[in-house]
């Protein structure tokens, strides 16, 4: 059962609607002070004369749990919530949260170091996600991803093995955030590309540091399942 992505996803939603009961200025406030500014700790006298100061490392924790508005923190729990649970299995409760965490801390110190400038507060829970997405990734790499690509307006689903619907994925993170660096972030939707390339980086490095040993055969449903070598007299090897 994925109690902690279950519950990541309700705290989320939970502070999402504390966001929407702030008037504008107290809302400003808490995104400034508890999003990750990247300039406000690579040039401390511009947070100061901001109101910023450089001496707490919150930020790295508390932004990714805020969001900018309704379609960013649904496609980010949508995302969580397909990719978690199995994650979670693998890694196990406790570990699996440590594991969400420091993923979540490496994106928002890879977005510092690659755009120690940025006066624009990140915020969200997509660099801790494509962690999820790089153990995801190493663990199921056959795994069917249920795909939906709208076509005018007729939607097309198709599957595809998660090591290339997210192996893809991931390009398109490495790409898009290298040409950021010739532009503004503005003009590549304000989106942390590098948040999520940092993200998913240190989940495929991570991922099995955290993992639970398997020391038994267990059934796993068809969009799990893991070839193994066929050995003589026996069944096939299935891994959750």
């Amino acid at each position: 059962m994925p109690i902690v992505t279950w519950l990541l996803i309700l705290v989320n939603f939970i502070v999402f609607a504390v966001e929407l009961s702030l008037p504008q200025p107290a809302l400003e406030h808490v995104v400034y002070h508890l999003g990750l500014v990247p300039a406000r700790f690579t040039h401390p006298a511009w947070g100061v004369e901001v109101g910023l100061t450089a001496n707490s490392l919150w930020p790295f924790l508390t932004s990714m749990f805020l969001h900018g508005g309704w379609l960013h923190i649904i496609t980010n729990m949508w995302a969580l919530w397909i990719f978690g649970d199995n994650v979670e299995d693998r890694l196990g409760h406790v570990r699996y949260l440590i594991f969400y965490l420091v993923c979540g801390i490496i994106a928002a110190i890879t977005m510092t170091l690659v755009t120690p400038g940025a006066t624009v507060p990140m915020i969200g829970a997509s660099g801790a996600i494509a962690g999820v997405l790089g153990a995801y990734f190493i663990f199921y790499p056959m795994a069917e991803v249920l795909v939906l690509f709208p076509i005018f307006i007729f939607p097309l689903l198709f599957k595809l093995p998660a090591v290339v619907y997210i192996g893809f994925w991931f390009f398109l993170q490495f790409l898009t955030g290298a040409m950021s660096l010739a532009s503004s972030p503005e003009a590549f939707g304000g989106i942390a590309w590098w948040a999520h390339v940092g993200g998913f980086i240190a989940g495929a490095a991570l991922c099995r540091l955290f993992a639970i040993p398997l020391r038994r055969k267990k059934q796993v449903s068809p969009d799990e399942y893991v070839p193994m070598p066929r050995h003589a007299g026996t069944d096939q090897h299935r891994e959750h």
